[in-house]
């Protein structure tokens, strides 16, 4: 089954889509062996990740369509694209849409913010007018070349307006054809609750630590009917703590000695990335090259015949 398929069946599965956001490929390979069904990761992470700033529109697109296909290819799981503003009118949109498709993504969301975006939690933000913002998502539907790749509409426009205009927002989107929505920064579950209510479609909800929306499990997100639920900071936040306090370690001690307990060792880490499969794997194909270049009774004779044959083709 394509990776788009099986993305969207989770999306209209009975129980919540729970969607840890990775900002690299080992991070996408650790969210597969944990038991996750499928992965995101947004502008944020891979902002910080590849050039160590905020979440403000800095990278290209080309850069992320280089970024996700290399997620795509650690692992087998659904992996869900932030294509951000669409990186410019209805035209870039679409060509977003095919470079995506090509990394091997099964889903991504284009956003109503002006360029260059923020990231939704913090302030300042700024939305185009509506019918800009369904010209981009119809464009995003047209370019699909596969019917199952998972387009949401993502808006801002609580943070800018009110609810209701926010609400009217995916509303629209999803008359348009949007497979999932998402309006970013309720304040509360009773928002919440409205949302998912009168948006006319799937609602995705945004788990992010320290933002303005409350951290509801995602057992209480399902009973308030939430299709999806993103952590798209957890990762993010964890390894920047544990790398704070695994230098600060080191600068005191000049050994990493205190913090071992909280590492992995060279050999557990070898496990985890599959070191000893890959050997095996390039240790098979030696053996079959070594036994298909093996000298065999009347090689000799049949090659001394193939080289006269030879011989006398380029006389």
């Amino acid at each position: 089954m394509r990776r788009t398929t099986r993305f969207k069946r989770l999306i209209n599965a009975r129980e919540i889509l729970v969607l840890p956001a990775v900002h690299d490929a080992l991070g996408a390979r650790i969210a597969e062996q944990a038991g996750f069904k499928a992965v995101t990761s947004g502008g944020y992470a891979a902002t910080a990740t590849l050039l160590g700033q905020p979440d403000t529109s800095q990278l290209s697109m080309t850069e992320m369509a280089e970024y996700y296909a290399r997620l795509c290819e650690a692992t087998a799981l659904p992996v869900f694209a932030d294509a951000d503003t669409g990186f410019g009118n209805v035209t870039n949109v679409r060509r977003t849409v095919r470079a995506f498709e090509r990394a091997g993504v099964a889903g991504l969301f284009i956003e109503d913010q002006v360029f260059p975006k923020r990231c939704g939690h913090m302030a300042g933000k700024a939305v185009v007018a509506r019918a800009e913002w369904l010209a981009k998502i119809k464009a995003a539907l047209d370019a699909r070349e596969d019917g199952d790749l998972v387009i949401m509409a993502r808006t801002d426009a609580l943070a800018t307006h009110d609810l209701d205009e926010a609400i009217a927002r995916v509303q629209l989107a999803a008359e348009a054809g949007a497979d999932l929505l998402f309006v970013e920064a309720p304040r509360n579950a009773a928002e919440m609750r409205r949302i998912v209510r009168e948006a006319g479609g799937p609602c995705l909800a945004n788990n992010l630590e320290g933002g303005f929306t409350p951290l509801l499990p995602a057992a209480e997100l399902q009973k308030i009917g939430y299709a999806v639920v993103a952590f798209p900071t957890s990762a993010t936040y964890a390894i920047a703590q544990a790398l704070q306090e695994l230098f600060a370690v080191m600068v005191r001690d000049g050994t990493s000695a205190a913090y071992r307990k909280r590492m992995l060792d060279f050999p557990r880490f070898n496990a985890l990335i599959g070191t000893d499969a890959l050997r095996a794997r390039e240790a098979a194909l030696l053996d079959y090259a070594e036994r298909l270049a093996a000298p065999r009774r009347g090689a000799g004779s049949r090659s001394g015949r193939g080289r006269r044959r030879a011989a006398q083709l380029t006389r």
